[in-house]
């Protein structure tokens, strides 16, 4: 009979099935569908790459000695979005995928465009549009995902409240 814990967990099942060790930390009991999910945060990457590409552009080029805090704010925006990018190629990696950093292809996959302006104003709107469009693929993938996968999910709702923030900070820019 098997061993269960005051939980009622079966404890001789979780550490038969956990001595599978091809598959990392993805456990029988992972709910989803691992194919779309790494796809889905392959075209995610491919957003915060598009997203970290445009904001230096517009860090480099945006020009003004009042600008300044404009500029800041592009470089912090960008370090962020790399960050965000390294998160989802290491999840990518933790679910058995790989993560597509092919620069041929990252703009047909990315949710949000690139962006080459050079009127600072024009700059920001673009910013915030491809915020909110971030925000809104977040969302719908969040939905999808639903509790098929917790970390995913988490780590999703993790970026997505800092594009809100980044959001914000655009809205805040355009005055």
């Amino acid at each position: 009979m098997a061993e269960s814990t005051p939980s009622g967990l079966d404890k001789e099942a979780i550490r038969a099935a956990a001595r599978n060790l091809q598959d990392g930390p993805v456990t029988a009991g992972y709910q989803g569908d691992r194919q779309a999910v790494i796809k889905m945060l392959n075209d995610a990457l491919a957003t915060e790459l598009v997203c970290v590409l445009r904001y230096q552009r517009h860090y480099y080029t945006v020009t003004g000695r009042d600008n300044g805090p404009i500029k800041a704010e592009f470089l912090e925006h960008a370090t962020q979005e790399q960050e965000h990018a390294d998160w989802l190629a290491e999840r990518i990696i933790q679910l058995n995928g790989l993560p597509d950093f092919n620069p041929a292809t990252l703009l047909a996959r990315s949710h949000a465009e690139y962006d080459a302006s050079d009127d600072v104003q024009a700059m920001i709107k673009a910013n915030l549009i491809a915020e909110r469009v971030a925000i809104e693929s977040y969302r719908q993938m969040i939905e999808q995902i639903g509790a098929s996968d917790p970390t995913t999910r988490h780590l999703l709702i993790k970026i997505m409240a800092v594009e809100e923030e980044h959001a914000d900070d655009m809205r805040d820019l355009l005055g």
